[in-house]
């Protein structure tokens, strides 16, 4: 996600975190960076951007503000997938010198929702350790105070953006029994969460979190019929998560009439569509409709 760091300027500063730059083995270091809030960065992260040769980051003007907040002097290598080929052997040639290496994304975690496990992956190959430095994420803290189920998360990233793929994919996610977890534009809200609810159910319990940690964080909570009515004429701003519950159960008197609404729908549309309408409406396994449909439709019992 993209970054706005908002902090008092004047409040966080190298002696209150008395931080020391240890020694570190040559490794790939995964550094969690603050979303918003500057005083979400851990004292471990500190010393590890302070004590790595290099730090890899997507946009060296976003990690330059946080590196110059903290008198960071660690040498700055802009690594993002239009570069990423080229820059790889550099971070590769640097662990072969005995040297760590710092890998931040613009905000909280790497690799979530961005292509940096390829390093990971060539650095693993090359014999060399990962090591996490854990620290803020957008998901995470959107998904505790949504009030959502938590004891099962699907993170789903970004959408397509197109209307075809983004409903496709909204249906493969429908049946999911766990709260999906989305990043999303702002310019995109109202209509993805009015898609939400014509896909995945109007009734479904749904939170619009907004600027995480920052000065104006909000959560928006609601049915997704209420919140896509909400921001449906709103002009969104900020970095956006929309995080959707799970399905409700349907009462058995619901799905018992399967054969029943099957068959008032293979009236008048092919088996593909009748199984997904009655799917949708039902919660049911739409392989498992589209089976029983197909044997509706030979004359099957």
């Amino acid at each position: 996600m993209g970054t706005v760091i908002a902090a008092d300027k004047n409040r966080y500063s190298l002696s209150e975190h008395a931080f020391s730059a240890p020694n570190l083995e040559p490794a790939l270091y995964i550094v969690s960076t603050p979303i918003g809030n500057l005083g979400d960065i851990t004292v471990r992260a500190l010393e590890t951007l302070a004590a790595s040769a290099l730090i890899a980051c997507e946009d060296t003007r976003v990690t330059a503000t946080l590196t110059q907040k903290f008198s960071l002097k660690t040498p700055l290598l802009a690594y993002h997938e239009h570069n990423a080929e080229k820059q790889r052997p550099r971070i590769l040639a640097e662990l072969d010198a005995g040297q760590a290496v710092a890998l931040v994304s613009d905000a909280g975690t790497p690799l979530v929702s961005d292509p940096g496990y390829r390093l990971v992956r060539a650095v693993l190959e090359a014999g060399y350790e990962v090591i996490p430095i854990p620290g803020a994420s957008a998901p995470l803290a959107g998904l505790v105070a949504s009030g959502l189920p938590s004891d099962t998360v699907l993170f789903a990233g970004f959408l397509p953006q197109k209307g075809g793929p983004k409903s496709k994919r909204l249906e493969e996610l429908s049946a999911i029994r766990a709260t999906l977890v989305f990043f999303e534009s702002p310019h995109r809200t109202g209509a993805t969460l009015e898609l939400m609810a014509k896909v995945l159910g109007e009734g479904r319990d749904a939170v619009v979190a907004r600027e995480l940690t920052k000065r104006f964080e909000t959560f928006e909570r609601g049915s997704l019929a209420e919140l896509a009515g909400r921001f449906e004429e709103t002009q969104v701003k900020g970095e956006i998560v929309i995080l959707v519950g799970p399905p409700e159960d349907k009462p058995e008197a619901e799905v018992s009439d399967l054969d029943a609404l099957l068959i008032e729908a293979l009236s008048d549309m092919p088996v593909s569509a009748a199984a997904k309408k009655v799917a949708r409406a039902t919660g049911l396994d739409r392989n498992d409709v589209y089976k029983r449909a197909l044997d509706l439709k030979s004359g099957g019992t």
